[in-house]
Protein backbone atom coordinates (compact mmCIF):
# COMPACT_ATOMS: atom_id res chain seq x y z
CA UNK A 1 0.00 0.00 0.00
CA UNK A 2 1.39 3.62 -0.98
CA UNK A 3 2.48 5.40 1.78
CA UNK A 4 -0.23 7.87 2.53
CA UNK A 5 0.29 11.32 3.55
CA UNK A 6 -3.36 13.09 5.53
CA UNK A 7 -4.78 16.33 4.43
CA UNK A 8 -4.94 17.89 8.13
CA UNK A 9 -0.68 18.31 8.05
CA UNK A 10 -1.64 21.78 5.86
CA UNK A 11 -3.62 23.04 9.10
CA UNK A 12 0.20 22.84 11.60
CA UNK A 13 1.84 24.56 8.21
CA UNK A 14 1.91 27.78 9.75
CA UNK A 15 3.63 26.83 12.78
CA UNK A 16 7.38 26.77 13.49
CA UNK A 17 9.25 23.78 13.97
CA UNK A 18 11.48 25.12 16.68
CA UNK A 19 11.08 22.13 19.37
CA UNK A 20 14.66 20.05 19.62
CA UNK A 21 15.40 16.96 21.19
CA UNK A 22 17.00 18.37 24.19
CA UNK A 23 13.59 20.66 24.61
CA UNK A 24 11.28 17.89 23.97
CA UNK A 25 13.13 15.94 26.74
CA UNK A 26 12.77 18.70 29.18
CA UNK A 27 9.47 19.17 28.57
CA UNK A 28 8.51 15.55 28.73
CA UNK A 29 10.57 15.08 31.55
CA UNK A 30 8.99 18.25 33.64
CA UNK A 31 5.41 16.95 32.78
CA UNK A 32 6.43 13.59 33.95
CA UNK A 33 8.23 13.77 37.27
CA UNK A 34 5.55 15.89 39.20
CA UNK A 35 3.44 15.93 42.36
CA UNK A 36 2.82 12.38 42.78
CA UNK A 37 5.86 11.22 43.84
CA UNK A 38 5.54 13.37 46.59
CA UNK A 39 3.06 11.03 48.12
CA UNK A 40 3.00 7.53 45.86
CA UNK A 41 6.24 6.14 47.70
CA UNK A 42 4.14 5.29 50.42
CA UNK A 43 1.26 4.07 49.09
CA UNK A 44 3.16 2.21 46.99
CA UNK A 45 4.84 0.75 50.20
CA UNK A 46 1.31 -0.36 51.65
CA UNK A 47 0.44 -2.37 48.72
CA UNK A 48 4.18 -4.27 48.57
CA UNK A 49 6.15 -3.34 51.57
CA UNK A 50 10.24 -3.62 50.88
CA UNK A 51 9.22 -5.35 47.14
CA UNK A 52 7.76 -1.34 45.38
CA UNK A 53 11.21 -0.93 43.43
CA UNK A 54 9.72 -3.75 41.78
CA UNK A 55 6.49 -2.38 41.01
CA UNK A 56 8.21 0.90 39.74
CA UNK A 57 10.45 -1.58 37.28
CA UNK A 58 7.35 -3.55 36.41
CA UNK A 59 5.33 0.36 35.54
CA UNK A 60 8.32 1.62 33.27
CA UNK A 61 8.89 -1.55 31.64
CA UNK A 62 4.86 -1.39 30.61
CA UNK A 63 5.21 2.60 30.37
CA UNK A 64 8.27 1.60 27.96
CA UNK A 65 6.22 -0.42 25.94
CA UNK A 66 3.65 2.26 25.29
CA UNK A 67 6.34 5.36 24.71
CA UNK A 68 7.37 2.77 21.81
CA UNK A 69 3.97 3.17 20.30
CA UNK A 70 3.39 6.82 20.97
CA UNK A 71 7.16 6.84 19.37
CA UNK A 72 6.08 5.21 16.39
CA UNK A 73 2.16 6.81 15.92
CA UNK A 74 4.52 10.04 16.96
CA UNK A 75 6.85 9.63 13.77
CA UNK A 76 3.94 9.08 11.37
CA UNK A 77 1.98 12.03 12.88
CA UNK A 78 3.78 15.55 12.76
CA UNK A 79 0.48 17.28 13.60
CA UNK A 80 -0.43 18.64 16.91
CA UNK A 81 -2.80 17.07 19.43
CA UNK A 82 -1.29 13.72 20.80
CA UNK A 83 -2.71 10.90 20.85
CA UNK A 84 -6.01 13.05 19.74
CA UNK A 85 -4.01 13.57 17.06
CA UNK A 86 -2.97 10.15 16.35
CA UNK A 87 -6.17 8.44 16.99
CA UNK A 88 -8.14 10.70 14.40
CA UNK A 89 -5.68 10.07 11.55
CA UNK A 90 -6.24 5.83 12.40
CA UNK A 91 -10.06 6.43 13.75
CA UNK A 92 -11.82 8.90 12.44
CA UNK A 93 -13.73 11.63 14.87
CA UNK A 94 -15.50 9.69 17.03
CA UNK A 95 -12.55 7.77 18.67
CA UNK A 96 -10.75 10.81 18.46
CA UNK A 97 -13.52 12.76 20.21
CA UNK A 98 -13.18 9.81 23.11
CA UNK A 99 -9.33 10.08 23.24
CA UNK A 100 -10.18 13.88 23.91
CA UNK A 101 -12.60 12.98 26.61
CA UNK A 102 -10.43 10.61 28.58
CA UNK A 103 -8.15 13.43 28.20
CA UNK A 104 -9.68 15.76 30.05
CA UNK A 105 -11.41 13.26 32.72
CA UNK A 106 -7.71 12.26 33.33
CA UNK A 107 -6.89 16.13 33.61
CA UNK A 108 -9.54 16.90 35.97
CA UNK A 109 -8.94 13.61 38.26
CA UNK A 110 -5.54 14.26 38.58
CA UNK A 111 -5.98 17.38 39.10
CA UNK A 112 -8.12 17.48 41.37
CA UNK A 113 -6.00 14.56 43.12
CA UNK A 114 -3.18 16.62 43.40
CA UNK A 115 -5.09 19.55 45.05
CA UNK A 116 -6.14 16.86 47.29
CA UNK A 117 -2.59 16.07 47.90
CA UNK A 118 -1.20 19.76 48.70
CA UNK A 119 -3.60 20.09 51.39
CA UNK A 120 -2.33 17.26 52.94
CA UNK A 121 1.13 18.06 52.66
CA UNK A 122 0.53 21.67 54.28
CA UNK A 123 -1.67 19.76 57.43
CA UNK A 124 1.54 18.40 58.43
CA UNK A 125 2.61 21.96 59.16
CA UNK A 126 -1.38 23.09 59.95
CA UNK A 127 -3.52 20.73 61.76
CA UNK A 128 -6.13 22.72 61.18
CA UNK A 129 -5.99 21.58 57.41
CA UNK A 130 -6.84 17.99 58.13
CA UNK A 131 -10.50 18.30 57.47
CA UNK A 132 -13.06 20.74 58.44
CA UNK A 133 -14.31 24.09 57.32
CA UNK A 134 -10.50 25.48 57.13
CA UNK A 135 -9.71 23.15 54.89
CA UNK A 136 -12.75 23.73 52.49
CA UNK A 137 -11.98 27.55 52.70
CA UNK A 138 -7.90 27.05 51.52
CA UNK A 139 -9.20 24.78 48.85
CA UNK A 140 -11.80 27.77 47.75
CA UNK A 141 -9.19 29.98 47.73
CA UNK A 142 -6.25 28.70 46.24
CA UNK A 143 -8.79 27.47 43.12
CA UNK A 144 -10.80 31.00 42.92
CA UNK A 145 -7.31 32.95 43.21
CA UNK A 146 -6.17 30.62 40.19
CA UNK A 147 -9.21 30.40 38.28
CA UNK A 148 -8.88 34.39 38.31
CA UNK A 149 -5.17 34.88 37.71
CA UNK A 150 -5.66 32.61 34.72
CA UNK A 151 -8.76 34.54 33.82
CA UNK A 152 -7.33 38.13 32.94
CA UNK A 153 -4.88 36.17 30.42
CA UNK A 154 -2.94 33.54 29.26
CA UNK A 155 0.80 35.72 29.91
CA UNK A 156 -0.36 36.37 33.62
CA UNK A 157 -0.84 32.36 33.83
CA UNK A 158 2.40 31.33 32.24
CA UNK A 159 4.57 33.52 34.12
CA UNK A 160 2.83 31.84 37.34
CA UNK A 161 4.53 28.75 35.99
CA UNK A 162 7.44 29.75 35.05
CA UNK A 163 8.02 30.95 38.54
CA UNK A 164 7.02 27.52 40.31
CA UNK A 165 8.76 25.08 37.96
CA UNK A 166 12.27 25.71 37.77
CA UNK A 167 12.21 24.53 42.16
CA UNK A 168 10.57 21.27 41.24
CA UNK A 169 13.42 19.11 40.78
CA UNK A 170 15.59 21.02 42.92
CA UNK A 171 14.55 19.19 46.38
CA UNK A 172 14.22 15.56 44.55
CA UNK A 173 17.63 15.53 43.32
CA UNK A 174 18.79 16.89 46.71
CA UNK A 175 17.10 14.31 48.73
CA UNK A 176 18.69 11.72 46.78
CA UNK A 177 21.72 12.78 46.78
CA UNK A 178 21.73 13.35 50.80
CA UNK A 179 20.63 9.79 51.06
CA UNK A 180 23.48 7.98 48.75
CA UNK A 181 25.51 9.29 51.40
CA UNK A 182 24.34 9.84 54.96
CA UNK A 183 22.15 6.27 54.96
CA UNK A 184 22.59 2.82 56.16
CA UNK A 185 22.07 0.78 53.05
CA UNK A 186 22.05 -2.29 54.27
CA UNK A 187 18.69 -1.69 56.11
CA UNK A 188 16.98 -2.84 52.41
CA UNK A 189 15.99 -6.44 52.15
CA UNK A 190 14.16 -8.09 49.73
CA UNK A 191 11.18 -9.29 50.79
CA UNK A 192 10.84 -11.58 47.91
CA UNK A 193 8.32 -11.53 44.83
CA UNK A 194 4.94 -10.04 45.96
CA UNK A 195 1.17 -11.11 45.26
CA UNK A 196 0.30 -11.24 41.25
CA UNK A 197 -3.06 -8.92 42.59
CA UNK A 198 -1.21 -6.50 45.17
CA UNK A 199 1.76 -5.80 41.94
CA UNK A 200 -1.34 -5.22 39.85
CA UNK A 201 -2.65 -2.80 42.14
CA UNK A 202 0.43 -0.85 42.99
CA UNK A 203 1.44 -0.51 38.92
CA UNK A 204 -2.03 0.94 38.44
CA UNK A 205 -1.40 3.36 41.15
CA UNK A 206 2.17 4.29 39.70
CA UNK A 207 0.73 5.11 36.07
CA UNK A 208 -0.15 8.55 38.12
CA UNK A 209 3.71 9.38 38.17
CA UNK A 210 4.57 8.21 35.00
CA UNK A 211 1.06 10.30 33.05
CA UNK A 212 2.28 13.67 31.34
CA UNK A 213 4.56 12.08 28.33
CA UNK A 214 1.29 12.26 26.40
CA UNK A 215 0.52 15.74 27.19
CA UNK A 216 3.93 16.85 26.81
CA UNK A 217 4.60 15.43 22.87
CA UNK A 218 0.84 17.15 22.14
CA UNK A 219 2.95 19.97 19.86
CA UNK A 220 4.37 17.81 17.73
CA UNK A 221 3.76 20.22 14.74
CA UNK A 222 6.22 22.21 16.18
CA UNK A 223 9.06 19.50 16.54
CA UNK A 224 12.16 19.35 14.42
CA UNK A 225 12.15 16.07 12.60
CA UNK A 226 9.24 14.77 14.78
CA UNK A 227 9.93 11.38 12.95
CA UNK A 228 13.32 11.02 14.89
CA UNK A 229 12.54 13.54 18.41
CA UNK A 230 9.49 12.48 19.31
CA UNK A 231 11.25 8.68 19.75
CA UNK A 232 14.12 9.78 21.58
CA UNK A 233 12.59 11.83 23.14
CA UNK A 234 10.24 10.20 24.71
CA UNK A 235 12.26 7.12 25.62
CA UNK A 236 15.57 9.29 26.98
CA UNK A 237 13.05 11.18 29.23
CA UNK A 238 11.15 7.53 30.39
CA UNK A 239 14.79 6.23 31.36
CA UNK A 240 15.75 9.62 33.32
CA UNK A 241 12.54 9.39 35.10
CA UNK A 242 12.40 5.74 36.09
CA UNK A 243 16.36 6.24 37.93
CA UNK A 244 14.97 9.03 39.32
CA UNK A 245 12.11 7.62 41.03
CA UNK A 246 13.14 4.30 41.51
CA UNK A 247 16.32 6.52 43.64
CA UNK A 248 13.42 8.31 45.37
CA UNK A 249 11.76 4.97 46.62
CA UNK A 250 15.15 3.04 48.24
CA UNK A 251 16.33 6.55 49.95
CA UNK A 252 12.36 6.82 51.63
CA UNK A 253 13.05 2.91 51.95
CA UNK A 254 16.17 3.31 53.63
CA UNK A 255 15.09 5.79 55.88
CA UNK A 256 11.86 4.80 57.12
CA UNK A 257 11.82 1.55 56.78
CA UNK A 258 8.47 -0.31 57.55
CA UNK A 259 6.68 3.29 58.60
CA UNK A 260 6.46 4.52 55.28
CA UNK A 261 3.07 2.49 54.40
CA UNK A 262 1.99 4.78 57.27
CA UNK A 263 3.46 8.21 56.71
CA UNK A 264 0.96 8.35 53.86
CA UNK A 265 0.25 12.47 54.27
CA UNK A 266 4.02 13.52 53.13
CA UNK A 267 6.00 10.66 53.20
CA UNK A 268 8.93 11.98 51.57
CA UNK A 269 9.08 14.84 53.96
CA UNK A 270 9.10 12.57 56.83
CA UNK A 271 11.91 10.20 55.39
CA UNK A 272 13.88 13.60 54.94
CA UNK A 273 13.93 14.46 58.56
CA UNK A 274 15.23 11.07 59.58
CA UNK A 275 18.30 12.04 58.27
CA UNK A 276 18.70 15.85 57.24
CA UNK A 277 16.80 16.78 60.96
CA UNK A 278 13.65 19.29 60.90
CA UNK A 279 16.27 21.38 57.74
CA UNK A 280 14.96 18.45 55.53
CA UNK A 281 11.38 18.11 56.41
CA UNK A 282 11.14 21.25 55.90
CA UNK A 283 12.46 21.75 52.42
CA UNK A 284 10.85 18.78 51.24
CA UNK A 285 7.52 20.14 52.26
CA UNK A 286 8.34 23.38 50.70
CA UNK A 287 9.28 21.53 47.29
CA UNK A 288 6.42 19.24 47.50
CA UNK A 289 3.88 22.67 47.97
CA UNK A 290 5.63 23.96 45.01
CA UNK A 291 5.58 21.49 42.74
CA UNK A 292 1.92 20.68 43.46
CA UNK A 293 1.15 24.29 43.15
CA UNK A 294 2.97 24.46 39.62
CA UNK A 295 1.00 21.70 38.68
CA UNK A 296 -2.30 23.68 39.55
CA UNK A 297 -1.18 26.78 37.65
CA UNK A 298 -0.45 24.59 34.48
CA UNK A 299 -3.73 22.86 34.76
CA UNK A 300 -5.47 25.93 35.04
CA UNK A 301 -4.59 27.77 32.09
CA UNK A 302 -4.14 24.28 29.67
CA UNK A 303 -7.38 22.26 30.87
CA UNK A 304 -10.37 24.64 30.92
CA UNK A 305 -9.12 25.06 26.85
CA UNK A 306 -10.63 21.47 26.52
CA UNK A 307 -14.09 22.43 27.54
CA UNK A 308 -13.93 25.32 25.35
CA UNK A 309 -12.71 23.01 22.60
CA UNK A 310 -16.12 21.13 23.46
CA UNK A 311 -18.15 24.30 22.96
CA UNK A 312 -16.83 25.53 20.12
CA UNK A 313 -17.43 22.13 18.25
CA UNK A 314 -20.94 22.13 19.77
CA UNK A 315 -20.43 19.38 22.33
CA UNK A 316 -20.81 21.55 24.77
CA UNK A 317 -23.48 24.69 25.24
CA UNK A 318 -21.63 27.77 23.30
CA UNK A 319 -21.70 29.92 27.30
CA UNK A 320 -18.78 27.89 27.67
CA UNK A 321 -16.90 28.78 24.11
CA UNK A 322 -17.13 32.75 25.13
CA UNK A 323 -13.81 34.55 25.32
CA UNK A 324 -13.82 37.68 27.79
CA UNK A 325 -13.56 41.10 25.30
CA UNK A 326 -11.11 42.55 27.36
CA UNK A 327 -8.71 39.44 28.83
CA UNK A 328 -9.29 37.15 25.49
CA UNK A 329 -9.61 34.28 27.81
CA UNK A 330 -12.50 31.13 28.01
CA UNK A 331 -13.53 32.74 31.21
CA UNK A 332 -16.69 30.63 32.15
CA UNK A 333 -14.97 27.39 31.20
CA UNK A 334 -12.02 28.46 33.21
CA UNK A 335 -14.64 28.86 36.61
CA UNK A 336 -16.35 25.76 35.93
CA UNK A 337 -13.11 23.65 35.72
CA UNK A 338 -12.26 25.25 38.79
CA UNK A 339 -15.62 24.41 40.28
CA UNK A 340 -15.25 20.72 39.02
CA UNK A 341 -11.60 20.41 40.57
CA UNK A 342 -12.94 22.13 44.03
CA UNK A 343 -15.78 19.51 44.62
CA UNK A 344 -13.55 16.42 43.49
CA UNK A 345 -10.76 17.39 45.72
CA UNK A 346 -13.17 18.24 48.81
CA UNK A 347 -14.78 15.03 48.03
CA UNK A 348 -12.54 12.46 47.26
CA UNK A 349 -8.79 10.82 48.27
CA UNK A 350 -5.66 11.18 46.55
CA UNK A 351 -5.64 7.65 45.89
CA UNK A 352 -8.98 7.05 44.77
CA UNK A 353 -8.36 10.33 42.18
CA UNK A 354 -4.95 8.92 41.07
CA UNK A 355 -7.19 5.36 40.02
CA UNK A 356 -9.94 7.60 38.31
CA UNK A 357 -6.82 9.45 36.24
CA UNK A 358 -5.12 5.77 35.64
CA UNK A 359 -8.11 4.03 34.58
CA UNK A 360 -8.68 6.87 31.85
CA UNK A 361 -5.13 6.82 30.81
CA UNK A 362 -5.01 3.53 30.58
CA UNK A 363 -7.78 3.63 27.92
CA UNK A 364 -6.12 6.43 26.21
CA UNK A 365 -3.06 3.77 26.09
CA UNK A 366 -5.15 1.33 24.27
CA UNK A 367 -6.25 3.38 22.01
CA UNK A 368 -2.62 4.72 21.34
CA UNK A 369 -1.50 0.98 20.91
CA UNK A 370 -4.09 0.53 18.39
CA UNK A 371 -3.53 4.11 16.14
CA UNK A 372 -0.06 3.33 16.44
CA UNK A 373 -0.47 -0.45 14.53
CA UNK A 374 -3.19 0.80 12.16
CA UNK A 375 -1.14 3.85 10.95
CA UNK A 376 1.72 1.39 10.20
CA UNK A 377 -0.61 -0.70 8.82
CA UNK A 378 -1.60 2.33 5.95
CA UNK A 379 1.98 3.40 6.27
CA UNK A 380 0.88 7.06 6.71
CA UNK A 381 3.72 9.48 6.81
CA UNK A 382 4.26 13.30 7.53
CA UNK A 383 7.70 13.67 7.56
CA UNK A 384 10.74 11.64 7.27
CA UNK A 385 11.25 7.86 7.32
CA UNK A 386 9.04 6.76 10.49
CA UNK A 387 10.53 5.33 13.68
CA UNK A 388 10.62 1.35 13.60
CA UNK A 389 12.69 -1.69 13.97
CA UNK A 390 12.35 -5.33 13.68
CA UNK A 391 9.36 -6.80 15.15
CA UNK A 392 8.29 -3.48 16.07
CA UNK A 393 4.63 -3.93 15.57
CA UNK A 394 4.85 -6.76 19.06
CA UNK A 395 5.80 -3.58 21.22
CA UNK A 396 1.83 -2.26 20.79
CA UNK A 397 0.50 -5.73 20.95
CA UNK A 398 2.79 -6.37 23.93
CA UNK A 399 1.86 -2.84 25.75
CA UNK A 400 -2.00 -3.17 25.10
CA UNK A 401 -1.66 -6.49 26.67
CA UNK A 402 -0.37 -5.29 29.83
CA UNK A 403 -2.40 -2.32 29.99
CA UNK A 404 -5.37 -4.55 30.23
CA UNK A 405 -3.95 -6.82 32.47
CA UNK A 406 -3.50 -3.43 35.08
CA UNK A 407 -7.14 -2.34 33.94
CA UNK A 408 -8.23 -5.77 35.54
CA UNK A 409 -7.25 -5.19 38.70
CA UNK A 410 -9.49 -1.95 38.91
CA UNK A 411 -13.07 -1.99 40.56
CA UNK A 412 -16.34 -1.54 38.86
CA UNK A 413 -16.72 1.80 41.04
CA UNK A 414 -13.49 2.96 39.47
CA UNK A 415 -14.72 2.08 35.65
CA UNK A 416 -18.14 3.23 36.37
CA UNK A 417 -16.73 7.08 36.77
CA UNK A 418 -14.59 6.91 33.24
CA UNK A 419 -17.88 4.93 31.50
CA UNK A 420 -20.48 7.06 32.26
CA UNK A 421 -18.11 10.26 31.12
CA UNK A 422 -17.61 7.99 27.79
CA UNK A 423 -21.16 7.32 27.79
CA UNK A 424 -22.10 10.97 28.35
CA UNK A 425 -19.61 11.84 25.16
CA UNK A 426 -21.38 9.95 22.87
CA UNK A 427 -24.74 11.37 23.56
CA UNK A 428 -23.43 14.64 22.97
CA UNK A 429 -21.41 13.12 19.92
CA UNK A 430 -24.62 11.62 18.47
CA UNK A 431 -26.55 14.84 19.78
CA UNK A 432 -24.70 17.03 17.60
CA UNK A 433 -24.49 15.37 14.39
CA UNK A 434 -28.38 15.61 14.76
CA UNK A 435 -29.40 19.11 16.31
CA UNK A 436 -25.55 20.53 17.41
CA UNK A 437 -25.75 23.44 20.08
CA UNK A 438 -26.11 26.55 18.92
Amino acid sequence: MPAVTPLPLAADAALVRAIGLRQLTAAILNATVGAGIFVLPALVAQGVGAAAPLAFLVCAAIIGLIAVALAMAGSRVALTGGIYAYVEVAFGPYLALLAGVLQWLTGVAAVSGIATALLDQLATLAPLLDGGAARLLVLAGMLTALASLNARGVRVGTRVIEAVTALKLAPLVLFVAAGAFLLDWSALVWPGLPDRDALGRSVLLLIFAYTGVEMAIAPSGEVKDPARTVPRAVLLALALATTLYIAIQLVAQAASGPELAQETGAPLAEAAGRFLGRAGTTLMLAGAVCSMFGYLCGDMLSTPRILYAFARDGLLPPAFARVHPTWRTPVPAIWTHAAIVMLLAWSQSFQALAIISNVGTLLLYLLCCGAALELERRDVRMSAEPFTFAAARLAPIAGAVLVLWILSTATAREFAVTGGVLAAASLAYVFRKRAPFR
